[in-house]
């Protein structure tokens, strides 16, 4: 288009100065280059056609529970993002309650997702989460795992006691430990273990520990165990009656998001069937 408009300048320049050289008077030369340019100018205006404007991008963070990573990472967050063009997702992944005390103290995330309801309802009692939004998004169960290699021969869940190395989520922050303390607890376990214990910060690391045969024995998600099944062998789920709820992974818009719709879109897609096969996929049930 510039080069069109350079022609037809260069033209009407050149006519103009045709002009002047008859007349001999410069000051109408000069007058007509200008009104020359001026009309140059302004057929590049009304030919010019118009460009798409680069639609504005709206970036949202979403903190979600470590054991929701691969499926986050690998397919939803692409998924979403391809349908909607206009709004980038990130993800910060760790345990649910590490997540909480950040939500607390400030972090700038626009969407929790939980491993436990317990964060969730805390944030929420908090003031902290918009209640509206809130959905039981995913189901998920606890099992015991060793490594591929391990010839222990333990065949259930409260043979996790014959381990001599155990790896367990920190119940402190780690909902996976805290179903895990449930669950032995009330199978009379967990006082007996305790010598045998070290605590992972969340449940990818626990995971790992059993992996790299660290530990000889440990408690995570079914999804988790899932994600590494070369690596480690599930031995059991805990027990029916072990753990009084369910594993409930509730997913919310935090309250003082400045991206409400783009986030409330996300938790939406979320329960759409797509999503839900993509987490049906990863070893997650729906939620209840």
């Amino acid at each position: 288009m510039k080069r069109k408009m350079t022609m037809v300048l260069a033209a009407l320049m050149a006519a103009v100065l045709m002009a002047g050289c008859s007349s001999g008077t410069s000051a109408e030369t000069e007058a007509a280059a200008a009104d020359a340019q001026t009309e140059a100018e302004t057929q590049e205006s009304s030919q010019e056609e118009p460009g798409e404007e680069t639609p504005e991008e709206t970036a949202i963070l979403v903190a979600a529970a470590a054991s929701l990573k691969n499926a986050c990472e690998e397919e939803l967050i692409p998924m979403f993002q391809e349908q909607n063009p206009g709004i980038t997702v990130s993800g910060t992944y760790d345990s649910s309650g590490k997540l909480q005390t950040q939500i607390e103290e400030g972090l700038e995330a626009d969407v929790f997702m939980s491993a436990a309801t317990a964060q969730m309802d805390a944030l929420n009692e908090e003031g902290l989460i918009d209640s509206d939004t809130m959905v039981d998004l995913l189901e998920n169960k606890i099992v015991l795992i060793v490594p591929s290699s391990s010839e222990l021969g333990l065949a259930s869940f409260e043979d996790i006691a014959k381990a001599e190395s155990i790896a367990l989520g920190d119940p402190a922050s780690v909902p996976a430990g805290q179903y895990a303390k449930e669950a032995l607890t009330n199978l009379g376990i967990w006082d007996e273990i305790q010598d045998k214990v070290s605590f992972g910060t969340n449940v990818t690391e626990v995971l790992n520990q059993v992996a790299a045969a660290s530990a000889d024995a440990g408690i995570v998600y079914a999804t988790d165990a899932a994600s590494m099944a070369d690596q480690v062998t599930v031995i059991a789920e805990a027990p029916e009656g072990s753990l009084a709820q369910p594993v409930i992974y509730p997913a919310a818009v935090v309250k003082n998001t400045a991206h409400a719709d783009e986030a409330k879109a996300f938790v939406d897609f979320l329960q759409t069937d797509a999503a839900m096969a993509v987490f049906e996929s990863y070893g997650f049930a729906p939620g209840q």
